[in-house]
């Protein structure tokens, strides 16, 4: 997670940032490339505005790490093509030639008229071909479990994705709120450094006149440069956001990202905790992931105990051959003949190999179950959380906002009241100062909003 530097403040205010992951719900559709046009009032032919929903599109379109994800899941579809196959008979062709060394012939001698008859001839050249069929009739459960196990692993590999999907989206959301938030931070400070100007400006007019003293002054310039040691640091904190998100994005190196979503209020319904968990235990990929492994492992484990039982097979076979060596006497010509057998057999003693494969398939099937244990406790947990993140940032919001109102007020009042004569340089400076700090107070209660929002959604699956 990319997080704005707590220093972002820190010299003029002692206050920083720290925003937590975000989510937006999937459902933006179309080519994503298709939907993503350059910013028409850029004129640098470098920068891309962009609003979330592109980002994301283009996200999910370039990102090696779901590349990654759908070629496993391809893996685990051929699996599937290949555990289905072993229901279908194998077909072989085999062709053949063979010299054997000369060897004297073997012959009866016949009374007349038929003379001497070679029974086992000289025949050097042995030519032969074969067509064979084998198809398993029972195996015990074997071939049914195991397309089971295959189908399961290819469901779990297709949640990875789907979950690799959420993730990428919760990555590529972070970035961009916390870079719409460095760049709102730098308005607030660029409006501060303004008010400073302004202050130091009439503080140096006081002083020709003796009506301020030196002290005065420097106090101002020493929150003047603090602000602008802030703007820098918001702005460099702008520059590696932008930069993340160009290489999250697949852009083209040195593409400048404008955010074109704007940082506003959220109003949200705030839903029942308990009904949001049962939602997220039927809607999370990983937990979807770990049911169908939880399947996947039961079936190998059937499969491994499908070898006590006895296995059944059909074979037949036909023979094109010269000579023939089925048919006797034996003749220099191509003779054909078939064949067909059904076989069955049981294993009676394997030193443990199979109680062996089942105990330790059946460890596997054990172990993913506590692992969707700990996953429920885990999603309750972060569920509880985001839930009571989303309570707190939306009155973050409510008081923001008050104080704002309130700052701006006590901001007049003192300049007013400044420019009269009635209160010192000092109070018109903590109005100023406590006008920044209720800005960017502002400012990062609406990004943790968004942010505390979209990481709900992500929690509960949505």
């Amino acid at each position: 997670m990319n997080r704005l530097p707590r220093a972002l403040v820190s010299v003029l205010l002692s206050v920083g940032f720290s925003l937590p992951l975000a989510a937006v719900p999937e459902g933006a559709g179309g080519d994503p490339l298709a939907a993503v046009s350059p910013c028409g009032d850029c004129r640098d032919e470098g920068v891309l505005s962009l609003s979330l929903e592109e980002a994301i599109l283009l996200s999910l379109s370039a990102s090696p790490r779901l590349g990654v994800l759908r070629t496993l899941r391809d893996g685990a579809e051929a699996g599937l093509r290949g555990a289905r196959a072993e229901r279908l008979p194998l077909l072989d062709v085999t062709a053949g030639y063979t010299r054997y060394s000369d060897i004297p012939e073997f012959s009866l001698p016949l009374p007349p008229p038929v003379g001497s008859r070679t029974i086992y001839p000289n025949i050097p050249d042995n030519y032969a071909a074969r067509l064979g069929l084998a198809l398993p009739l029972y195996t015990g459960g074997r071939v049914s479990n195991l397309i089971t196990a295959a189908g399961r692993e290819r469901e779990a590999a297709g949640k990875d994705l789907d979950a690799g999907g959420q993730d990428l989206v919760l990555e590529t959301s972070s970035d961009y709120w916390n870079l719409l938030t460095a760049l709102e931070s730098e308005k607030v400070l660029r409006e501060a450094l303004g008010s400073y100007d302004a202050h130091l400006s009439d503080a140096r007019q006081r002083e020709r006149f003796g009506m301020a003293a030196k002290n005065e002054i420097l106090a101002v310039q020493v929150e003047r440069d603090r602000a602008e040691l802030a703007l820098l640091r918001a702005a460099n904190a702008a520059e590696v956001l932008r930069a993340d998100l160009v290489r999250i994005l697949g852009l083209a190196a040195g593409t400048r990202v404008e955010p074109s979503t704007p940082l506003e209020r959220l109003d949200p319904e705030m839903e029942d905790l308990a009904a949001l968990v049962r939602e997220a235990r039927t809607s999370r990929p990983e937990r979807a992931a770990i049911q169908a492994r939880i399947e996947a492992a039961e079936a190998r484990a059937r499969v491994a105990k499908a070898d006590r039982l006895p296995q059944a097979r059909l074979s037949a076979g036909y023979d094109y051959a010269n000579p023939n060596r089925r048919i006797f006497p034996f003749s220099e010509e191509w003779q054909e003949t078939w064949d067909a057998s059904v076989g069955l057999s049981f294993r009676v003693f394997d030193g443990g190999r199979t109680a062996a494969e089942v105990a330790r398939r059946s460890a596997q099937a054990e172990g993913v179950r506590l692992q969707l244990e700990e996953l429920d406790r885990r999603i309750e947990f972060e569920v509880t959380q985001r839930h009571l993140d989303l309570q707190t940032a939306t009155l973050a919001v409510d008081v923001a906002e008050k104080s704002l109102d309130s700052a701006r007020e006590n901001r007049r009042v003192a300049s007013d009241r400044y420019r009269a004569g009635l209160i010192p340089s000092s109070d018109l400076l903590d109005s100023e100062v406590a006008l920044l700090r209720v800005g960017l107070d502002r400012t990062e209660a609406l990004a943790r909003q968004r942010l505390a929002l979209a990481a709900l959604h992500r929690a509960v699956g949505r």
